[in-house]
């Protein structure tokens, strides 16, 4: 039987795993509860509880491989406390040090800019910070690497903290229009 893959528009609030494990406690929402998959479907990589965005899922673990190796760039659209100056874009796109289980690591150089318009994506079930609080602003992060929290990291490592995170592309895969938990199989799927 071939493989099947699908893209996903991954909710916030929802882990990247179809199954629990001994070490996920059973009020939490997994990923197979959004629809009908085949046996043996993995998620790509992963998005944390709290961040969103697009998700490949597949039954093909070597595909699996292809999307996590470096080769393959992820962009993140990311809402940051405050009003980020040029020189904390310059300091994420030539490397920060970031936290990786204890150990210091320097991030690859990367892109990343201002988004000059407020992406369009569709609320958050759980409410972000309002202006009240200060402004917040857009920024697009592209990465080939992805170490655990890893953009999460960097922004806090510039001063500017994220408030929300949403994965955008992978390769030449786009969220497009997909809504949260919307689900697209996708065939002949090659990076």
């Amino acid at each position: 039987m071939p493989h099947q893959h699908f893209k996903i528009y991954k909710p916030y609030g929802y882990l990247s795993q179809f199954v629990y494990n001994q070490n996920t406690r059973r009020n939490k929402k997994l990923l197979g509860e959004l629809g009908t998959f085949p046996e043996g479907t993995m998620s790509i990589g992963r998005l944390d509880e709290d961040s969103e965005g697009l998700l490949f899922l597949t039954t093909d673990g070597k595909m699996s491989d292809t999307v996590r190796s470096s080769k393959v760039e992820k962009e993140y659209y990311v809402q940051v406390d405050g009003l980020i100056t040029q020189a904390a874009i310059l300091n994420l796109q030539k490397g920060v040090e970031i936290g990786i289980k204890g150990t210091k690591y320097m991030t690859k150089p990367c892109k990343a800019h201002n988004l000059e318009k407020i992406p369009q994506f569709p609320a958050r079930s759980k409410k972000i910070r309002d202006e009240r609080h200060g402004p917040t602003s857009w920024i697009a992060i592209t990465l080939t690497e992805g170490k655990f929290r890893q953009v999460k990291k960097m922004t806090a490592a510039v001063g500017f903290p994220t408030l929300r995170l949403v994965r955008y592309r992978i390769a030449n895969e786009y969220i497009d229009t997909l809504r949260p938990g919307e689900i697209f199989r996708l065939r002949n799927f090659k990076l």
